[in-house]
């Protein structure tokens, strides 16, 4: 009899997912930004956003730990708020933000591996490189779950020992007077944006319930590995931020954008630091897409199965792999070709702080079923509505097209999906996609 559970993932694999993701492209591409606006209070920064993504995590736990699919919250969405207009919307622009991501991290490993190469930055070897790359990371998903688990351990374990090296040579050469915090209203005001921004680096954790049907004992496993992925990513992101306002000046990480790691790395490790650094953001890179291409999968897959997006996702075609993986890739390597994906990442990032609000108030409805308290369920659904709230005045303070393109893409979906469900008669089997309690 074979046993089933060696082609699932365990609890190492799955919590390798979730921070191989959180630590991707975001920690080495925006963190000059954060530096500009939180200042030498960029350690505090990193804490807070943790402590947001910790409120979103405790729903997330005891959700999962009764409704196990890998459509994830938008199960959960569904079970607390029912199927209708809004939350069928949320599932279509979840999966969005999934290719959109996609796209995002496939132009991230450009920026930095063709410069390592020697290779100008065209047009044309951008594009050969990132459609090479997305291909190579959905080809690695025809293997299925358990070898996605085993690449994203390996990758995360490699690229958590180049910042490893980063953090404790950088220890010694701390400067404290570099790391004693402003109180001043500018940079109070600096640290809650920077709050805001980096708190969207947290958001893989997410994508351990989309993965759950694939994981040893779910819903034990899935709980535990949320919130030892958030305080693993929590405790990595202080020490390198500390490091980095210790040893360099805040103007220099400013000045040096995206390549702000690589340039701390510098003052004790010269150029050998820089290199490594460079390294070190491909494979975060690397891993952040290796699960974000499994997790748009997974939730597409999963999807259409139950009835919400086109059946054409679900049809199964090459190496045993689901259509909706292969849609998920091409679109994504779409959006990477033709489309500037600043303003657009900033859009979709609002929408994932809506879908943790509606997560939450699912989980206030459903705290009979589920477990909880009630008073620390209200309190962080305030909480993370203020940062909802605060994300978009900051889209509106920098770029106001951010702030036009979220509501027209909350609409245009809504009225998509409208059409969608009268002209194709779609129906969602609610029992069968979240499953019985």
């Amino acid at each position: 009899m074979v046993n089933t559970s060696l082609k699932k993932l365990s609890l190492l694999e799955i919590i390798s997912i979730a921070v191989g993701t959180m630590i991707g492209a975001s920690i080495f591409s925006i963190f000059g930004l954060g530096a500009k606006l939180a200042g030498s209070n960029l350690p505090e920064a990193f804490l807070l956003s943790g402590f947001f993504a910790l409120i979103v995590a405790y729903s997330y736990s005891k959700l999962s730990s009764k409704i196990v699919s890998n459509a994830g919250p938008i199960a959960f969405i569904l079970k607390g708020l029912g199927n209708n207009l809004f939350t069928r919307s949320l599932s279509v622009l979840m999966w969005l933000t999934y290719v959109v991501s996609i796209s995002l991290f496939a132009k991230g490993f450009t920026g930095y591996f063709l410069p390592l190469l020697g290779i100008p930055i065209t047009y044309l070897s951008e594009s050969l490189t990132i459609i090479l790359l997305v291909s190579v990371f959905t080809a690695l998903n025809f293997f299925g779950s358990k070898a996605v688990g085993k690449a994203e351990f390996y990758i995360v374990l490699t690229k958590l020992s180049i910042l490893g090296v980063f953090v404790l040579f950088g220890v010694l050469k701390i400067r404290g007077v570099n790391l004693l915090p402003q109180t001043d209203i500018s940079h109070i005001q600096g640290l809650l944006n920077a709050s805001v921004i980096f708190f969207l680096s947290y958001m893989g954790f997410g994508l351990i319930t989309n993965a759950s049907e694939n994981v040893v004992n779910p819903k034990k496993n899935v709980p535990k590995a949320i919130f030892i992925s958030v305080f693993v990513v929590i405790v990595i992101y202080v020490l390198i931020s500390l490091v980095a306002i210790g040893d360099l000046s805040v103007s220099s990480l400013v000045s040096a954008q995206e390549n702000a790691l690589a340039i701390a790395a510098m003052p004790f490790l010269g150029r050998f630091g820089f290199f490594l650094i460079s390294i070190g953001a491909l494979f975060s890179i690397s891993s952040a897409l290796n699960a974000t291409v499994y997790g748009g999968a997974n939730i597409s897959y999963s999807l259409a199965k139950k009835g919400e997006l086109p059946k054409l996702f679900e049809r199964k075609i090459w190496f045993g792999g689901s259509e909706g993986l292969y849609i998920t890739a091409f679109l994504s390597i779409l959006f990477s070709l033709f489309f500037n994906l600043t303003d657009i990442a900033s859009i979709i990032s609002s929408i994932f702080t809506l879908i943790y609000i509606s997560v939450i108030v699912s989980h206030l409805r459903l705290i009979k079923l589920v477990g909880g308290k009630k008073n620390l369920i209200i309190f962080n659904l305030v909480i993370i509505s203020l940062v909802f709230l605060a994300s978009l005045y900051y889209q509106i303070k920098t770029t106001r097209f951010a702030i036009y393109g979220t509501l027209i893409v909350l609409f245009s979906t809504i009225i998509l999906e409208f059409l969608l469900s009268k002209n194709l008669l779609r129906k969602l089997n609610l029992r069968k996609f979240i499953g019985k309690l």
